[in-house]
């Protein structure tokens, strides 16, 4: 079989959601494991004189809040007939997918973008950019149509 492992990236947005929805259906089809993947990130403050990383208590509650919504999330897709599991990370997004989809020798990745143009990509970035440059496996990039 082509495709076992699906790694989905989740930012907790509509894009995020509606690719998880695909990759679920997609998953069944095939027989297929899905594995959710949120990333978070820590403010650094950085000075002249040096730099700022918040409290341990601090970062220790906004991973705790990640998980509760990624476990939400990974709830409310339970029931449909394929194994879905969840992964949360602290780091840059683009890299730490990539790590998880090589970590789970996933064989495609499942994620939403946004569908910026060339000025809001260069302002903001993109993280499915950044996946596509970097990932060693299929990457499919959703675009949540317009209701």
């Amino acid at each position: 079989m082509p495709f076992q492992k699906i790694v989905v990236p989740i930012d907790f947005e509509e894009t995020s959601a509606y690719a998880l929805e695909r990759a679920i259906e997609l998953a069944a089809k095939l027989g297929a494991a899905v594995t959710a993947v949120h990333v978070y990130s820590l403010i650094v403050y950085t000075f002249p004189d040096g730099s700022y990383l918040p409290l341990s208590e601090l970062a220790e509650a906004v991973r705790q809040g990640a998980q509760r919504k990624l476990d939400a999330v990974l709830e409310a897709h339970r029931g449909r007939g394929v194994r879905l599991d969840g992964v949360l990370r602290e780091g840059r997004s683009a890299d730490e997918i990539c790590k998880v989809a090589a970590e789970i020798s996933a064989d495609l990745i499942v994620m939403g973008t946004h569908g910026r143009g060339a000025i809001g990509r260069a302002l903001l970035g993109s993280v499915a950019t950044a996946v596509l440059r970097r990932a060693k496996i299929p990457v499919m990039t959703l675009r949540k149509p317009a209701a």
